[in-house]
């Protein structure tokens, strides 16, 4: 079976002769999510924040009464940064057992890519 091939919009005639400034996509029309990330780092003093990428951030907080290493997918609502569902909470046990492995889990990337 023959592929179709995609139709392509004709581009914006005005911006031609200029690339550097156009405005071609979506990702130019809306502020960087690492951006916002970046502005509220920290939800309070009690739970250090390391922004990964994006709205992705390491956190350490305590839940139940129990420290846990958050590492998390958050969302904005209302200008405020809250944890999504994607994500996981480490025991301290798990983070040091990760941490750990880290430097073979390194190497199998390295020699993957």
């Amino acid at each position: 079976m023959p592929k179709q091939k995609r139709e392509e919009k004709p581009k914006n005639k005005k911006n031609d002769s200029s690339s550097s400034d156009s405005d071609d996509g979506p990702e130019d029309r809306n502020p960087p999510a690492e951006k916002k990330a970046k502005m509220a780092d920290r939800t309070n003093d009690k739970e250090p924040t390391w922004v990964l990428q994006g709205k992705k951030l390491l956190k350490v907080r305590e839940f139940k009464g129990k420290v846990y290493v958050d590492i998390r997918e958050f969302y904005e609502k209302n200008g405020e940064l809250l944890p999504g569902k994607k994500g996981i909470s480490l025991t301290p046990e798990q983070w040091r057992k990760l941490l750990s492995v880290g430097e073979e889990v390194n190497e199998t990337v390295s020699s993957m890519c």
